[in-house]
C-alpha cells in the first residue's frame, strides 16, 4: 500500500462530450480505489470548457455510469467552466511575476515563422520575439487594442518527477516551447485550467492515462510558477484491443452503458476494469469492489498496455453471476423477463420462492443476464421453439427419438413423487431397457424440454418445470417431431 503523509485528494476529470468510456471508467476506478484504500477523498471535476461539444446529456451519462459502477464521489462536483475568473487571475499572476509574457503574433505571422524556422526534422519552436519587444512598443500595442495571447516562459534546465507507475521521468526544458496559457479571447488552454483547478481543489495525486505524460512537464512548471507544490503523478497504461491497437469503436462497444445494456453486472465490470493495468498479486482475479479496496496498491499498477478482451469480460461476468445470491439477482432479471413478455411481475411475486430457486439454477451456466432470460423462457412459455442446430444433433432419427421421448413421458408420468432421485432412477431404467447409455436419453430430453442443447442438469430442469409443464413439453416435442 502507498502510504500518504495526509489523506490523499484525487480527482476524475472527464470532458462531457460523450458517454463514460471504458478508459475513463478505468481511470475513475483507480482514483476511487486509491482514495478509499488510503482514507482520502475522490473528487469529480467536469471539464466543460469546450462549449461547442459539451452537453448536459453527456454530463448526466457520465454521472449515471459512475453511479452504476458504484463509484461515489466526495464533495460537490466542480465545473471547470465556472472557474474562468480564477484561471485568468492565475495567468495574470504569472504575467506579473515575469513567468509569462504577452505575445501579439497573429496566426498568419506564426505560420510564416514556422515556415522560415523549421529546419530538417526539427519541429518549430516559438522564438520569443514578443518577449524581446521594447517596453514602449509593448505598451503601444496594448493601448491600440492589438489582440494577444499569454505565453509561459519555459525556464532552462530539466523538469522531472517520480512517477508512481513509470519511476523517474525527465524532460529537457529546451524541448518545450513557450506555450500559450491564455488565448486571445482570455480563455485558458487545457494545461492552464487543469493546474489552476488542481491547486484550488488541493489535489495531491494526479492519476491518469499515460497519453498525458507529455503534458506533465508543462503542468509541473505551471505549479511552480504559481508557487504551489506539484502533486504526485501516476500515469497508467493505455487500453488496447485484442489486436494490440488502441481501444476504439472499431473494437465494438467502448461506452460503459453499452455493457450495462448487454447484461453485464456492475460488479463484474469494475472487477474487469481493475485488472486492466493493475494486479493484486498472485493469480487472484475474481473480486468484489470491497475486496479490491482492501487489496489496491499503487505498487500493483503496471507499465505495459492492458488488453480489453470482451470474452474475458463475459467470463468474469459469469463468475460474478454464479456468486451473487438469487435475492440480489432477481431484481435485475425481473424487469428483463417482463420486457421480454416471458412473465409478469405478479406471476413472479406469486411464485417467489420458486422464482428464486429458478434464478439460482439459471445463473450457473449464464455469462450475462440476457443469457438467463433466454434460458428462462421454457419454464414459463405455453409453447417453445426448438433450436435447429440442437434438433439436428440430438433428434437425428425421428422414429427413435419419438420412441425415446414417449418412453420418458410414460416413466415420468408414473412417478409417485416429482423428485430428482426418482426421475434419475426412472430414466436410467429406460436407458437400460433400450440398451443405450443414459446420456442418449438425457440429451434428446433436454432439447424437448428447453428447445436448446445447453441447460442446467436435466433433473434440475425437470424439477424446476414441475410435473405438468414438463409432461406437456414432452407431448409438444413428440407432436412436433411427428408433424415434421
Amino acid at each position: 500500500m502507498t502510504h500518504e503523509v495526509s489523506p490523499p485528494r484525487v480527482r476524475f476529470a472527464p470532458s462531457p462530450t460523450g458517454f463514460l468510456h471504458v478508459g475513463g471508467a478505468r481511470t475513475a476506478l483507480f482514483n476511487w480505489l486509491f482514495a478509499r484504500t488510503n482514507g482520502g477523498a475522490f473528487l469529480l471535476r467536469v471539464e466543460d470548457t469546450d462549449k461547442a461539444r459539451s452537453t448536459d446529456e453527456s454530463t448526466a451519462a457520465i454521472f449515471e455510469g459512475l453511479e452504476w459502477l458504484g463509484l461515489d464521489w466526495d464533495e460537490e462536483v466542480v465545473y471547470q467552466a465556472k472557474g474562468l475568473a480564477q484561471h485568468q487571475n492565475d495567468a495574470e499572476r504569472m504575467l506579473a511575476s515575469g513567468a509569462a509574457y504577452r505575445c501579439f503574433c497573429t496566426p498568419a505571422e506564426l505560420a510564416e515563422q514556422r515556415k522560415a524556422l523549421t529546419v530538417g526534422k526539427e519541429s518549430f519552436k516559438y522564438d520569443r520575439r514578443c518577449d524581446r519587444l521594447p517596453e514602449e512598443e509593448r505598451a503601444q500595442r496594448l493601448k491600440s487594442g492589438i489582440p494577444f495571447v499569454i505565453r509561459f516562459r519555459v525556464p532552462d534546465g530539466t523538469t522531472e518527477w517520480d512517477d508512481l507507475v513509470h519511476d523517474r521521468i525527465s524532460f529537457p526544458n529546451k524541448d518545450i516551447e513557450d506555450f500559450v496559457i491564455l488565448r486571445s479571447d482570455a480563455t485558458p488552454i487545457y494545461n492552464m485550467a487543469v493546474v489552476s483547478d488542481d491547486i484550488s481543489m488541493r489535489i495531491t495525486l494526479v492519476m491518469r492515462g499515460d497519453d498525458h505524460i507529455s503534458n506533465t512537464p508543462k503542468q509541473i512548471l505551471l505549479y511552480r510558477a504559481l508557487g504551489a507544490e506539484p502533486p504526485r503523478f501516476a500515469h497508467v497504461p493505455m487500453i488496447h484491443g485484442t489486436d494490440g491497437k488502441k481501444l476504439s469503436k472499431r473494437h465494438g462497444a467502448t461506452a460503459v452503458a453499452d455493457y450495462q445494456n448487454e447484461g453485464i453486472l456492475p460488479s463484474a465490470m469494475v472487477n474487469f476494469l481493475a485488472l486492466l493495468g493493475w494486479s493484486p498479486g498472485g493469480d487472484r482475479e475474481v473480486m468484489t469492489l470491497r475486496e479490491m479496496t482492501e487489496l489496491f496498491s499503487a505498487n500493483g499498477l503496471q507499465k505495459k498496455a492492458a488488453v480489453f478482451d470482451p470474452k474475458k469480460l463475459e467470463w468474469m461476468n459469469g463468475q460474478h453471476l454464479s456468486r451473487i445470491p438469487a435475492a440480489e439477482l432477481a431484481p435485475l432479471v425481473t424487469p428483463m423477463l417482463v420486457q421480454a413478455e416471458i412473465a409478469s411481475e405478479a406471476e413472479l411475486a406469486e411464485r417467489h420462492e420458486w422464482y428464486l430457486a429458478l434464478v439460482d439454477l439459471l445463473k450457473i451456466r449464464a455469462r450475462t443476464t440476457h443469457d438467463m432470460v433466454r434460458q428462462a423462457r421454457p419454464y414459463f412459455a405455453a409453447n417453445i421453439s426448438y433450436d435447429p442446430d440442437s434438433t439436428a444433433k440430438s433428434w437425428k432419427d425421428a422414429e427413435e427419438t419419438v420412441a425415446l421421448l414417449t418412453g420418458a413421458r410414460e416413466r415420468l408420468t408414473q412417478l409417485a413423487e416429482w423428485r430428482p432421485n426418482y426421475m434419475e432412477e426412472a430414466l436410467r431404467a429406460l436407458a437400460d431397457g433400450m440398451g443405450i447409455a443414459a446420456g442418449k436419453v438425457f440429451q434428446p430430453l433436454r432439447v424437448a424440454l428447453t428447445g436448446m442443447s445447453v441447460s442446467p442438469g436435466i433433473f434440475e430442469v425437470l424439477e424446476a418445470m414441475g410435473r405438468d409443464l414438463a409432461l406437456t413439453r414432452l407431448t409438444q416435442a413428440i407432436d412436433h417431431i411427428r408433424a415434421r
